[in-house]
Parts: structure tokens; C-alpha cells; sequence
């Protein structure tokens, strides 16, 4: 019990498009996700998750090493003003350039980024029916594990299971979380929250602002963890971990293991972001670029599909996600003038992720839907 069956796997022929639907809800209905396929014996990719081929083609920077993100230092950031300006102008130009960058010296011991991995990757491989306790398309529990939130409305699903944990600015219960990742969920959000604060700090004085404006904002008010588990695949060329998107947020920190597998669209190239041991990679969100009027980027990236794995991620969303709130965000009216009008109507948190969650990895962005 609690297995499936490859001969029973759904999407294994070329559907026609009445069969779509079902073949998606059969694969739902199973509770196993991607993983449950994987450990089914699938030798084949299901044609549900087969993508169209990236106009962008393939990385181009594997030799190049001028093609990568800055990496920033935060070490003795408090002591050194000089070191401090030097830090902002670093920030200043990843993220209107890039919309990416690295940070090390952050603060947050090796030894728990190493738990949250070990953590991530033991939820996913509890016992099926453990885990399917757990299996929900509910928004508004506090701890959502499933596969593909997209999956009733994108082109093509993702070689990638997730869960989904609620952290700020819900009053936590610890019975909500599952018991083999409880504790370092809610000690890893603690350190999450401070390392935030600074990284909000930094992109406020980046923007020539008082140094607690965005977190005065309430861009640091929510926090939402994503447990990725991205199984071996034994057709990566078919598919991929995570489709071409930018993040429905104002900033992610992302924690990813050894494997990589992360690219990121830069002047119509796909670049690989090589994993650093210890470093947390930091990208603008599309709220991020929406209050900043288009001068910090939200860029589209994706996760390639691998024979090896699986690959373990941890992104932590700074936003409220769907939770309700009064809160109207627009354009910061600090940074606007006769000649940088504003570009985009307001919206709340909730109304943003909404539409993005409707409109689900489609390979478009978001942003256009607001734009004036």
C-alpha cells in the first residue's frame, strides 16, 4: 500500500488534450509526487512533464568566469564604514543588474544550513504514508507538501516535489510541522528573519533611502519556506526541475546543496549559479521590482532536470504569501519624479500572489499584469 504501480502511471502515452485534466488529477490523487514515480521503477519521462525546447538554449558559462553573480561578504559589516559603502555599491549594482548575488559570512552556522538539508531531504523520504498526511492543495494550512502548486494550470509539470511552511507572521504551532523537521524549521526562521532584516537594510541604503524604509514597509513582515526535493531523472533532456519564472515575492534566500542545477536568464543567456559551500544565493522579487519602480530586477531563472540526485534546495520567501492584508504596495514615491513615473498600479501582497499561483509557471511574468 502506498506504492504505485509504473504500468498505472499516468501520462506514460502521448495524451490528447480531453485527457490532460485527468491524467494531472490521477497523478494528484496519488499523494507521492514525483519521488513516488521515481521510486515506482519509471524509466521514462511522463509526457505531463515534457517541456517545449528554451528559445535560450542551453549555459553558455561554463569557461567564463566574468559570467557570474557577485558574491558579498558580510563579515565585520557593523565595524568598517568604509567596508559598509563598499558592500551597498556591490548591492546596488547585483541587484539592478543581475537581480542576483551571494552572500557569505552571514552569519548562520554551517552546521544548520547542513540540518536543513539533511531535514528537507528526510521529510521527503519518510514513509509514504506518513507523508501523505501532510499531502494538500489547502493554502491556508500552515505546512503544504505536495507536487507542482501550478499543476492544474501550467503547460508542462516540474520534475520537483515540494513542501510549503508558513513562518511569519503566523503564531506558530509546533504540532503543525512535521516532527522530522520541526525544530530546525522554526530555529532556521529565526535566523532567516535577522539575516532579512540585514539584506533589506542594505537594498534600502542601496536605494539612497533611510536604512529601515523597506522593513518599515513590511517587506520583512512574512516568511515562507519551500522544501525542494528534485528527484534523479532518467530523461533531464524532456524536462525540467522548475520552469522558467521570477519569484512572487520582495526578496528569497536560497539554500541549495552540492548538486547546482540553478540558472538564471542574464542578457538572453541561461548562466549557471555554481554552488559555494556556506554561501546563501539572494534574489530580487517581483514586489521588490515593483516598489522600486523597475530600478532593482526580478529575473527569470529555472532548475535543469539532473540524472543525479536527488538535489535538496531550501528558498525562504520574504512575503505574506496569500494570508490577508490590508497593505497597498506601489511604486515608493521617494524614488519617482517627472522623468521616472510611476510604472505599475498598486496591488496587495495577497492579490499578487493569487494572480501568480492562477497563472502558474507559464513562462511569463507576472509583472506585466500590473503594469501601467
Amino acid at each position: 500500500m502506498g506504492t504505485i504501480n509504473a504500468n498505472e502511471i499516468p501520462g506514460t502515452t502521448k495524451p490528447n488534450f480531453d485527457s490532460i485534466l485527468s491524467e494531472r488529477k490521477a497523478f494528484d490523487e496519488t499523494k507521492v509526487g514525483v519521488k513516488g514515480l521515481v521510486d515506482a521503477g519509471i524509466q521514462k519521462v511522463p509526457s505531463l512533464f515534457h517541456h517545449q525546447p528554451d528559445k535560450f538554449g542551453k549555459a553558455s558559462n561554463s569557461c567564463d568566469t566574468d559570467l557570474n553573480i557577485p558574491v558579498i561578504d558580510l563579515a565585520d559589516i557593523d565595524k568598517d564604514p568604509s567596508k559598509h559603502q563598499g558592500l551597498i555599491d556591490i548591492v546596488k549594482e547585483a541587484s539592478e543588474t543581475w537581480g542576483f548575488f551571494q552572500v557569505v559570512n552571514h552569519g548562520i552556522p554551517v552546521s544548520i544550513l547542513e540540518e536543513v538539508k539533511d531535514r528537507v531531504r528526510r521529510f521527503f523520504e519518510l514513509d509514504t504514508e506518513t507523508k501523505k498526511e501532510f499531502y494538500t492543495r489547502d493554502k491556508s494550512r500552515p505546512f503544504v507538501y505536495n507536487s507542482n502548486f501550478d499543476l492544474y494550470s501550467s503547460p508542462a509539470l516540474n520534475w520537483r516535489d515540494t513542501f510549503i511552511s508558513y513562518l511569519s507572521p503566523d503564531v506558530l504551532k509546533p504540532e503543525d510541522f512535521p516532527s522530522v523537521c520541526r525544530d530546525i524549521l522554526l530555529e532556521y526562521g529565526e535566523h532567516m528573519m535577522k539575516l532579512g532584516i540585514l539584506l533589506f537594510e542594505l537594498l534600502s541604503e542601496a536605494l539612497g533611502l533611510n536604512p529601515n524604509h523597506l522593513k518599515d514597509m513590511g517587506c520583512a513582515e512574512g516568511l515562507v519556506a519551500l522544501g525542494h526535493y528534485y528527484p534523479a531523472c532518467p530523461e533531464p533532456h524532456l524536462t525540467l526541475g522548475t520552469s522558467k519564472h521570477s519569484d512572487n515575492d520582495f526578496l528569497t534566500v536560497l539554500l541549495q546543496d552540492h548538486i547546482g542545477g540553478l540558472q538564471i536568464l542574464y542578457q538572453d543567456k541561461w548562466i549557471d549559479i555554481a554552488p559555494v559551500p556556506g554561501a546563501l544565493i539572494v534574489n530580487i522579487g517581483d514586489l521588490l521590482q515593483l516598489i522600486t519602480n523597475d530600478r532593482f530586477k526580478s529575473v527569470e531563472h529555472r532548475v535543469v532536470a539532473n540524472h543525479v540526485g536527488p538535489r535538496i534546495s531550501m528558498a525562504c520567501f520574504f512575503c505574506t504569501g496569500v494570508r490577508a492584508s490590508s497593505k497597498i504596495y506601489g511604486p515608493i514615491k521617494e524614488l519617482l519624479s517627472e522623468d521616472n513615473p510611476s510604472k505599475y498600479r498598486e496591488t496587495t501582497v495577497a492579490d499578487y500572489v493569487a494572480y501568480f499561483d492562477a497563472k502558474g509557471l507559464d513562462g511569463t511574468s507576472a509583472l506585466t499584469h500590473y503594469r501601467i
